[in-house]
């Protein structure tokens, strides 16, 4: 039987779930679970109010209800960018428990920009220490029609302790140049564009078959970031051919130490027209740091 708290946790990484294609550069997502053994238990006994939110249950605009079950002992919210550290459970509304840390016995950690939409807005509320439950709409979770036989759908209940929160770097600044690729950049036959913004160190380049370390951001020319490992404190790690054809071109222009901004045009990123929602089209502006070129 596959082992759905893997596919949930992985799901719970929005861009994981929406996105078909290599993404630049992989998000980290949370530790894997353990395989189940037959002595485990089936799952968390569901709350009494699991089918729907009470009465006093704090409700926002965007429909999210939830209501504290334990206070907190930290003063700070985290950021809709900032990493935190949680244990949780899920279930149903008609009781099923779908996924939980709790049983696995590892707390979950994740950026919170890459989570369904409800658990972005919900952990925001929170404080450390603090555990909730929370009543989240189709809408800002999975949808109402099953991603996958027997998967989570419709309205989901989560109890949820913030265990820490890991504070996002300051964000990097929009560069002045990310409307449009500029007059005194180099071109490739493909239509990339490149300006060297720190010049490296090494003397080799990647190849096609390498595998990288870089930091990277990544904009669209309205000048709105849309990943960026900076952010996430942690460089990231591929192989050059399984990235975008933009990414596999351009990183084998640079060196080790060098930093690049590229001006990557749709048809060799993810296409000019929208895709699923909240993946990036058209063209796209990366400012990337080669740190390390693994043979």
């Amino acid at each position: 039987m596959q082992n759905i708290s893997v596919t949930i946790l992985m799901a719970l990484l929005a861009c994981a779930c929406k996105k078909e294609e290599p993404k630049p550069a992989p998000t980290p997502p949370p530790p894997p679970a353990a395989a189940k053994s037959p002595e485990e238990p089936k799952g968390l006994p569901a709350p009494a109010d699991v089918a729907a939110a009470p009465a006093d249950a704090e409700k926002t605009s965007s429909g999210l209800a939830s209501k504290v079950l334990q206070q907190g002992t930290g003063k700070d919210h985290p950021s809709s960018e900032d990493t935190v550290k949680v244990h949780y459970t899920g279930w149903m509304t008609d009781g099923k428990m779908f996924d939980s840390s709790v049983m696995r016995g590892t707390p979950a950690e994740f950026p919170l920009d890459r989570v369904i939409k409800g658990w972005t807005e919900g952990l925001q509320l929170m404080v450390e220490g603090e555990k909730r439950r929370f009543w989240i709409p189709a809408g800002l979770a999975y949808g109402d029609t099953p991603r996958r036989p027997g998967g989570p759908s419709g309205t989901l209940v989560f109890d949820v302790e913030l265990l820490g929160i890991k504070k996002a770097p300051p964000a990097p600044k929009v560069p002045e140049d990310v409307a449009a690729v500029p007059k005194n950049v180099k071109k490739t036959a493909s239509g990339l564009a490149y300006r060297v913004l720190t010049k490296g160190k090494g003397k080799e380049h990647p190849t096609a078959a390498s595998t990288v370390k870089v930091h990277y951001t990544g904009w669209t020319t309205d000048g709105k970031r849309f990943d960026s490992s900076v952010m996430r404190g942690e460089p990231a790690e591929f192989p050059l051919s399984g990235v975008i054809k933009g990414w596999t071109e351009g990183v084998q222009l640079m060196v080790e130490g060098e930093k690049t901004r590229f001006w990557i045009p749709g048809k060799i990123a993810y296409g000019d027209e929208p895709g699923p929602p909240g993946r990036p089209f058209g063209l796209l502006v990366f400012d990337i740091e080669l740190i390390e070129i693994k043979k």
